[in-house]
């Protein structure tokens, strides 16, 4: 591996660490990396000293980076949920399915220019934990990401962590002392948590999440002033849980008082009744909790009511559109109409995704992978949807209007 040559580095590396932990640390490239045939508009930047080519400002142009400024503008969110926290959010954990170099990448293409970015893994497949949680730091280090990967459709492990839905008590005073969560994203959680909480321990003194190489400096240029946490599908319940932790345990404070947003996508549900009145009660808690649910997505309605009982809590904004009318638009391009793909819209509801009856429900969910697929099967009503489940789906739907892609080509 080449030594790193300063701030156009990248530098990657993969320790085995006691306790069975993998960490990958790399850092994101420059936006001059990213664009190697782009030249900048010189005569927009004639007042810059040559020697500022290496400066982000000199580099962007419309449309890259996605969001400019975005450092600044996630530390200074006040209301939640916000569009470009949001995108920003679904498309990091859309791209955690990959590895820390994509992550990194990706989030550099967003706006957030050599980000400093640590995967931690632990996997344990007989105790059905397949934990993988990302940290993306910006490069002033100012803020910081939370991604926890979802569930991974080719590792039966990992879905068997979903189905592992044996209650457990969980060891916060809650208003009901028995109150208890989804004992497989609560281990998947504490698989991961001591490494996780330990980088963002560093964030919080000005160093970076990475553990520096030999002859390399640690020191950020600012402190840590805004954490979001996130996740698609299992990583949400992750994201969830994780919150409630910071929440509870007063060891946390100093990291919890600088948790801006939970944002998750597909989440499924992580406590009983007792856990979730306690968190919709802390109202202070509650409104960082923002949770999207697309169209007839069938893993919000997890676990099932024959697995116990269990409900969400936080904000729920579900995703619309009638397929229906998406059908009707198709069939009208072959009769020489112009078509448009038929959008929907995001809104707040009172009345929270319920339980599915069994586990046959995602059963019938995972028949809509291929009937959506053909042109009139599309048109059927469904209950419950695998097809609206994918991350995919999300990005699209929570693409602000300006933003053509999450690449910023």
């Amino acid at each position: 591996m080449p030594s790193p040559d300063g701030h156009d580095a990248q530098m990657m590396r993969s320790v085995l660490e006691t306790g069975g932990l993998w960490t990958v640390d790399t850092r994101a490239p420059s936006y001059r990396q990213l664009r190697p045939f782009n030249q900048p508009d010189r005569a927009r930047y004639s007042q810059l000293p040559e020697a500022d080519e290496e400066s982000a400002a000199y580099w962007e142009t419309d449309g890259f980076p996605v969001h400019k400024g975005l450092s600044t503008h996630l530390a200074g969110i006040e209301e939640h949920p916000d569009p470009v926290a949001a995108h920003v959010m679904a498309v990091c954990s859309g791209y955690a399915y990959s590895g820390a170099e994509t992550v990194s990448m990706i989030m550099a293409r967003l706006g957030l220019e050599k980000n400093h970015c640590r995967l931690i893994s632990a996997t344990v497949d007989a105790m059905f934990i397949c934990s993988r949680a990302f940290l993306i730091q910006s490069g002033d280090g100012k803020v910081v990401i939370l991604c926890y990967r979802g569930t991974e459709p080719t590792n039966l492990a990992n879905g068997l962590t979903d189905v592992d839905v044996e209650p457990e008590r969980i060891n916060y005073q809650f208003e009901d002392p028995c109150a208890s969560v989804h004992a497989g994203f609560y281990r998947n959680v504490r698989a991961t948590r001591h490494e996780v909480m330990e980088a963002l321990r560093r964030a919080v003194v000005g160093r970076s999440v990475r553990k520096p190489v030999e002859g390399e400096s640690d020191r950020m240029p600012g402190k840590l002033e805004a954490l979001y946490i996130t996740g698609h599908s299992l990583g949400g319940a992750m994201a969830s849980m994780l919150a409630v932790m910071l929440r509870h345990e007063k060891k946390y404070a100093a990291v919890a008082e600088l948790l801006k947003g939970v944002y998750t996508f597909g989440q499924p549900m992580i406590g009983d009744p007792s856990l979730a009145g306690a968190c919709e009660n802390d109202r202070e808690f509650s409104r960082k909790i923002i949770r999207y649910v697309h169209g007839d997505d069938v893993v919000p309605h997890f676990p099932p009511v024959t697995a116990g009982p269990y409900e969400h809590f936080g904000r729920e904004y579900r995703y619309r559109i009638s397929h229906l009318q998406q059908s009707v638009s198709g069939w009208l391009r072959y009769l020489g109409s112009s078509y448009q793909p038929q959008t929907g819209e995001w809104r707040e509801t009172d009345t929270y995704t319920s339980q599915m009856s069994s586990f046959l429900g995602f059963a019938l969910g995972v028949t809509t992978l291929a009937a959506r697929k053909s042109q009139i099967l599309r048109a059927l009503p469904v209950v419950y949807s695998l097809e609206d489940h994918l991350p995919a789906h999300y990005i699209g739907a929570l693409t602000p209007g300006r933003v053509s892609d999450e690449f910023g080509d």
